[in-house]
């Protein structure tokens, strides 16, 4: 696990220096320069981070929904463990996810905070994982806690798809790739409209916030097996 979390550090790292420092140019004349994106110029940088921690947090819930579903089959709180790590860290992830779009929000359309139809999405998710907490928190029998949760994780989980992709989609409004965006998935997924450095540098940040979350997952269940008195942290075991 130490190879994923330094490999997590230095993706991120080498992301956040490079798409910070490397300069727009109307005419890129190499690798080390960036493209201006009409209506976007400075502000595209942001998508170097908050599109791959939307995408993480997809991710998250979705793993905690397949563990879920584990549990229900087997009863083996070793997947209640790993559904609820899962969603804890999706949460976390959504709240940066929301905190990076308002940021980008409020320079591209005034302000930060527009109801636009992703932005209502994904407040929609932070209060659906909420009261998935709230839920856990309210029953101290561990068997109940687990079935009802797993049944709630896989509830849940199903909605996220239709949060993310499909409902900003059906909706008219501000954000690229809503309903009468001419460019279907948004600009700067559009065919030209991003160049390949861009790109390059735009999956690195995606891989390395997904081991990011790998890491995480791994050390919140190590906390949450000492917790439920199943790892013994004196043994390291």
């Amino acid at each position: 696990m130490w190879a994923v979390k330094y490999a997590s550090v230095v993706l991120i790292t080498l992301v956040t220096i490079a798409g910070i420092a490397l300069p727009l140019s109307p005419s890129p004349q190499s690798w080390l320069e960036f493209p201006v994106i009409p209506g976007l110029e400075e502000k595209a940088r942001n998508i170097f981070f908050h599109v791959p921690t939307a995408w993480t947090t997809v991710l998250a819930f979705l793993v905690s929904m397949y563990f879920g579903y584990r549990y229900l089959k087997t009863r083996d709180l070793e997947y209640d463990l790993k559904s609820v790590s899962s969603a804890g860290l999706g949460f976390l992830f959504c709240i940066l996810a929301t905190v990076s779009g308002a940021v980008w929000a409020k320079f591209n359309w005034g302000s930060f905070w527009n109801w636009d139809p992703r932005q209502t999405s994904i407040l929609i998710l932070l209060l659906i994982y909420g009261a998935y907490f709230a839920l856990r928190s309210a029953l101290e029998v561990a068997e109940k806690r687990a079935a009802l949760s797993a049944v709630y994780a896989i509830v849940a989980g199903l909605t996220v798809p239709f949060f993310i992709f499909v409902m900003p989609r059906m909706m008219s409004g501000l954000h690229p790739g809503a309903q009468g965006d001419s460019s279907g998935s948004g600009p700067l997924f559009e065919s030209g409209m991003m160049a390949a450095n861009m790109r390059v540098l735009f999956y690195t940040s995606l891989l390395g916030f997904n081991l990011l979350y790998v890491w995480l997952l791994n050390l919140r269940l190590r906390i949450a097996r000492i917790d439920a008195g199943l790892l013994d942290y004196t043994k390291g075991e």
